[in-house]
C-alpha cells in the first residue's frame, strides 16, 4: 500500500516503480471524482456516480472505501481477487483511511500488506505541487491543503515513510523498499 497526501508525488513514484518494475501492476480503484484530460475508464479508475458508488458499498464489494476531498474512492474486492488469482503482484495506491480499513481486513500477524506513506518536504512545496499541476481550482486545492496536516499524521501508522525530496532518491528508496517487503512475482 502507498499512500500520501494529495500532491506529494505518490502517483509519480507509484508510476515511474512501475515502469521499471513491470511485474507489478497499480490497482485501479472506483471513483465518483470527475475524469482529468486524459483520464479512461478502466485504465486510472474505474468512474461511477455517487450513487452507484454507494450500492456497490452497501453491497459490501469494496476492500476499503474513503470520501475523500468531497470524492468517493475504494477498491474493488473483486478485482484485487482476480488479480491476485491470475498472481500478479498489486500495489494498492490508497488514503490512509483506506491503510487503515486493510489492516482491519486482514489482522493477523504478517497478513495485511506491508505500507509506505510519502511525505512532501513541506506544507509550502507541497502546495507549489499541487498549483503547478494546473489541474485543480482554487477551492480544491485549498481544501487539499487544509487536509494535508490530518492525512500527514498518519504517517506513522505505515511500515515506512519516505519524505519525496528529491524525486530520484525517492524513487530508489520506493524500489528498496519493495524489494526488501516482498517476494519476486516468480517465486511466489
Amino acid at each position: 500500500m502507498v499512500a500520501a497526501p494529495s500532491g506529494a508525488g505518490k502517483s509519480s513514484l507509484v508510476s515511474a516503480f512501475l515502469a521499471r518494475n513491470p511485474e507489478w501492476i497499480v490497482s485501479i480503484s472506483t471513483t465518483t471524482r470527475a475524469p482529468r484530460p486524459g483520464e479512461q475508464d478502466g485504465r486510472e479508475y474505474f468512474f461511477t456516480t455517487a450513487k452507484d458508488f454507494i450500492a456497490q458499498r452497501d453491497a459490501g464489494e469494496f476492500l476499503e472505501w474513503a470520501e475523500v476531498h468531497g470524492n468517493f474512492y475504494g477498491t474493488s474486492k473483486a478485482w484485487i481477487q482476480a488479480q491476485r488469482a491470475a498472481n500478479r503482484s498489486v500495489i494498492l495506491e490508497i488514503d490512509w483511511q483506506g491503510a487503515q480499513q486493510i489492516r482491519q481486513v486482514f489482522r493477523q500477524p504478517g497478513q495485511a500488506p506491508r505500507s509506505v506513506f510519502i511525505l512532501p518536504p513541506s506544507l509550502a512545496e507541497l502546495e507549489s505541487r499541487l498549483r503547478a499541476r494546473q489541474q485543480d481550482s482554487e477551492a480544491v486545492i485549498q481544501r487539499r491543503l487544509a487536509a494535508a496536516a490530518d492525512e500527514m499524521s498518519h504517517a506513522q501508522e505505515f511500515d515506512y515513510v519516505i519524505i519525496n525530496q528529491d524525486f530520484s532518491v525517492a524513487l530508489q528508496e520506493l524500489e528498496q523498499f519493495v524489494q526488501r517487503s516482498w517476494p519476486a512475482p516468480s517465486s511466489r
